[in-house]
This record gives C-alpha cells, structure tokens and sequence, in this order.
C-alpha cells in the first residue's frame, strides 16, 4: 500500500476512472457533478493515487479554502475496501496539507463514513446536509505539526 502524488496525466486519467466507478457508478453521482474546474495539474489542488500490489485502487484530492486544506473526492474501488486504504489517503492527504502550512482540514464526508472520520481525529461540525442527493456532514480536525 503506497500513496502517489500525481503530476502526470496518464495518473490523473487513473484517479478519474475510480472516481467515476465509485462515485458516478455506484452511488449514483452526475456525471458533471462529479468533475469541476480543480481536475487538472495546475496547482489549484494535488491529487493522489493509492495502490494496493501495484494497482491503483484509491484517490482522493486536496484544496486550500482559507486556512484549512479541504479534502475531496475521496475514495476506493470496492474490492479494496478492506484493506486499511482509507487511512493511507487521508494521511497523505494531510501531509501534503501541512507541507504547504494548513493548521486545519476539513472535508464533506459521507454519514456512513463519519465514525471512519472520527476514528482519525476528525469531528462533526455540522448537521446532516445533501450534496449530489447524498446525505453528509462537515467534519474537521486540526492538524498538528509533524
């Protein structure tokens, strides 16, 4: 299990075809709701791959909106869901939060994900709200220097 940050196409292409499987496959997601303008290699966030015996299996991006690095698009192909994969993008994830010096995360997780989050050091900070027909709420942690 290893996590990649990607910095070439071919890896984005990667990410976006189990983004797709996931999120717009199995959950139903709009297809145009599922890619935006922060899908590139321009800085505007970092994007990773994780893979599990050499197969990319796992991805999830990073953004900065004021101090807190937001983590997004977070996911897993189902057969590799059991593996402790979540764990791994979330620390990089984080990582690459405090590289670039955000004190705070955030992120939209999904409410059968938030006892994941919580396990992790996230807690909730919103009630129940709806993005893509999907129930979430806002979770947060502070993030301590390595």
């Amino acid at each position: 299990m290893k996590a990649k940050r990607i910095t070439i196409e071919e890896d984005l292409r990667k990410a976006f075809q189990i983004r797709k499987e996931v999120f717009v496959e199995e959950q139903g997601v709009p297809l145009e709701d599922e890619f935006d303008e922060f899908d590139n290699l321009n800085g505007q966030c970092e994007h990773i791959l994780v893979y599990f015996e050499e197969q990319p299996v796992g991805t999830g991006r990073i953004r900065w909106v004021d101090e807190f690095g937001k983590l997004e698009r977070i996911c897993i192909l189902e057969p590799y869901r059991k593996f402790g994969l979540g764990k791994v993008i979330i620390t990089a994830l984080e990582e690459i939060a405090q590289d670039k010096g955000a004190t705070h995360a955030k992120l939209h997780g999904q409410t059968h994900a938030e006892g994941f989050y919580k396990k992790l050091g996230y807690q909730t900070s919103s009630s129940v709200f709806i993005e893509d027909g999907i129930p979430h709420y806002l979770m947060t942690k502070e993030l301590i220097n390595r």
